[in-house]
């Protein structure tokens, strides 16, 4: 299989440690596919490029994923997919630009240094590349499932857009303590906010600029942080109440 990872990032990268392929990078910054390909048996191509391959990969971000989509999907001769984070949009420009071949969206739902993982998942046109990539990602250890576009999106405003949300503004509004101060649930937001904190805030900013969600966080916290005593217990019970259906929902 001849793959091009259009974007030579984090994910790109993955992908191409992933996919059982011969390898080819292209990005905007030619140092950086320059790199990547070095740093693998893989080879670095101009944007430019008229070549063509098996199979395109756009490991680009949201803001620019339906425009790679334009202008690299006629380089693929049998399948194209992308691991931008948004499946909605990217999907109607693979099938405008690109009817004819196999069509998927994947999003590893995790940083790569952080692998292996959840991969949603949505295959609009099924073939034997894309059924390769699947086994490719779920012999690495990661689990594969099928969602819709209608699905993923509507996931990540909460899954993404307001977890990020209570994350930073825990951070942002905590004071500095003394470590013996810490409680169990103070420790394990400090680490989860440590965690969103090391990567890149470009990444971070474009979640939350593509998907609803902090607004829904924002509105909570006004509510908790307005209540009196009574208030505040209905607000405990009704949070107590969606974990608990939002449980039932995913063992059913």
């Amino acid at each position: 299989m001849k793959l091009l990872v259009v974007g030579a990032g984090e994910m790109g990268r993955w992908v191409a440690d992933t996919v059982d392929a011969d390898v080819a990078f292209t990005d905007a910054d030619a140092d950086v596919a320059a790199d990547a390909a070095a740093a693998r048996e893989a080879r670095r191509v101009p944007t430019t490029t008229d070549e063509a391959f098996d199979v395109v990969c756009l490991a680009v971000p949201m803001s620019a994923v339906e425009a790679a989509v334009e202008q690299y999907a006629p380089l693929a001769t049998e399948a194209i997919f992308d691991v931008s984070g948004v499946m909605a949009d990217p999907l109607a420009a693979m099938e405008t630009h690109a009817p004819d071949r196999d069509r998927a969206s994947f999003h590893p739902l995790f940083a790569p240094p952080r692998v292996p993982g959840n991969v949603a998942v949505v295959t609009a046109a099924d073939g034997p590349h894309l059924q390769a990539i699947r086994e490719d990602m779920t012999q690495a250890g990661n689990t594969v499932f099928e969602t819709t576009p209608e699905e993923h999106d509507s996931a990540m405003e909460t899954v993404q857009a307001g977890a990020h949300t209570a994350v930073l503004a825990y951070a942002l509004a905590a004071d500095s303590v003394r470590e013996e101060f810490a409680t169990p649930v103070s420790e394990q937001l400090e680490a989860v906010a440590r965690t969103v904190t090391e990567g890149d805030p470009g990444v971070y900013a474009e979640i939350q600029s593509t998907f609803d969600g902090a607004a829904a966080v924002a509105d909570a916290a006004e509510a908790i942080a307005a209540a009196d005593d009574e208030a505040f217990a209905d607000l405990y019970d009704a949070a107590k109440d969606n974990l608990d259906a939002e449980g039932r929902e995913r063992h059913q």
